[in-house]
């Protein structure tokens, strides 16, 4: 899919199920994510989550994928760039770390290379949304350089700070 200085971005692969079950079935990933956050209980259901990530490779303009660190090559985590469920062509830039890969400043790089590729493929803005009490997330927004645009629960029915970052040179922030 893509690099940065220090990782590679790329589809999950099934036989990483054990390392994608390790970091969604702990509560402190997963509380984060989606309209009703939940854990993995078991490492089938990773299985299924996997092959839904890489139904996402039907389109190369977006994906979530894993991001492996290039000095390890263990997977830190996940970045995904998606069109928003339920949207009205917008689309998100979002991020999911292993806590034994939090504070080194991957999902930072991982997204940034994530809204560039979109931006090369021809998005003109990319939004994110992240949950209010998610301090950290809301840090990588600030630091991508995105604005804010308030609370919201427009996309995913829950209460979310929204962000948006628009490609250079494209359209004004509103």
């Amino acid at each position: 899919m893509f690099t940065t200085e220090r990782l590679t971005i790329r589809l999950w692969a099934q036989e990483e199920r054990e390392r994608h079950f390790d970091i969604y079935s702990r509560w402190e990933v997963s509380r984060w994510l989606g309209s009703a956050p939940r854990a993995l209980e078991n490492v089938d259901e990773a299985d299924a989550v996997i092959a839904r990530y890489r139904s996402f490779s039907d389109d190369p303009r977006y994906g979530v994928w894993a991001v492996e660190r290039k000095d390890t090559g263990v997977v830190a985590g996940t970045v995904l760039l998606v069109p928003i469920p339920g949207g009205d062509g917008e689309v998100e830039v979002g991020w999911h770390f292993h806590p034994d890969s939090w504070g080194h400043g991957f999902a930072t790089e991982a997204a940034r290379g994530a809204v560039a590729k979109g931006f090369t493929d021809g998005l003109d803005t990319v939004y994110s949304l992240v949950r209010p009490d998610n301090l950290p997330s809301l840090a990588v927004c600030r630091r991508l350089g995105m604005s804010p645009l308030g609370r919201t629960d427009r996309w995913y029915g829950v209460e979310m700070e929204a962000f948006r970052l628009d490609r250079p040179g494209g359209r004004p922030s509103a």
